[in-house]
């Protein structure tokens, strides 16, 4: 593998990663940050049809069949909840009944998703056909709130059985969060926080099936980088645990129906400050 490319070739790089780009588009805000889902903004316009003959019909095969079908289908989502759905609003116990429903289409009418990670172990965590529990959240970052989905599959049917909103309780998730906030707002206070080199994994151009790992400078890593949310994130649990005090985060976006797949990995260094060690272009 490449450790150093020459000046050609990260011209080359970047036209590549530039092109790549374009089908990235920056992501609307579907959800409002309100106390009860019946406040909900509804929307009928999604990136998902639920005509596309493609799509499974119950999607009860994996947790990501079900859920597309979930966010795109009004009928589909009502029959998969179990009214009056339990909505804790932090320790305050409240009910939604099925007539004050309003459709929630989650994230895909989004261009990609995120996913919070806490080791390079669970990037590698397998989702299989035999998980019986999985959580949503949503990480609202300047209201240090997290908005949680509870999905459990009962007799082979995925169904939402609770919702709450909390605080983020946990301390280094909670570090990470605020280090993030500041991160993407502040150009100079990033350029701070990268690691340089910064070690950079790509696809090879020239063959899908291959990557090159090489380095960026901070120059780089400003033409390379993917939009970054500076709103909410959204994360999906699919069993695996979950290490809220590890001082690694990782952070991926997956593009919905558009290939887009980028990496980023945070550590938390002995003097308590965060840095970008890693990042990686495998879309494709």
């Amino acid at each position: 593998m490449l450790r150093r490319i020459c000046i050609s070739a990260v011209v080359f790089l970047f036209l590549f990663s530039c092109e790549n780009k374009k089908r990235m588009v920056e992501p609307a805000v579907v959800i409002e940050d309100t106390v009860d889902s019946i406040d909900f903004v509804e929307d009928t316009i999604f990136l998902i049809d639920p005509e596309e003959p493609s799509l499974p019909t119950t999607g009860d095969e994996s947790f990501d069949d079900f859920i597309y079908v979930f966010a795109g289908d009004t009928a589909f989502q009502r029959s998969r909840i179990v009214f009056p759905l339990p909505y804790y609003e932090e320790d305050t116990p409240l009910k939604i009944e099925k007539d004050d429903w309003v459709h929630d289409a989650l994230f895909v009418k989004q261009s990609y998703y995120t996913l919070l990670l806490d080791g390079e172990e669970e990037l590698d965590h397998p989702h299989d056909d035999s998980q019986t529990s999985v959580q949503i959240e949503w990480i609202f970052m300047k209201d240090r709130m997290v908005k949680k989905y509870y999905f459990e599959r009962v007799d082979g049917r995925w169904m939402l059985e609770a919702i709450n909103r909390r605080p983020i309780v946990k301390k280094k998730r909670a570090e990470f969060v605020d280090f993030f906030v500041r991160f993407v707002a502040d150009s100079l206070y990033q350029l701070k926080h990268i690691r340089e080199p910064l070690e950079f994994i790509t696809t090879d151009p020239d063959d899908d099936f291959s990557i090159i790992e090489t380095t960026l400078d901070t120059e780089q890593w400003f033409a390379f980088k993917p939009i970054l949310p500076d709103d909410k994130l959204s994360n999906i649990i699919y069993g695996q645990e979950v290490l809220n005090e590890s001082p690694y985060k990782i952070m991926q976006f997956k593009g919905i129906g558009n290939g887009f797949l980028n990496t980023l990995f945070f550590r938390q260094k002995a003097n308590g400050k965060w840095e970008l060690y890693k990042f990686e272009d495998t879309s494709n």
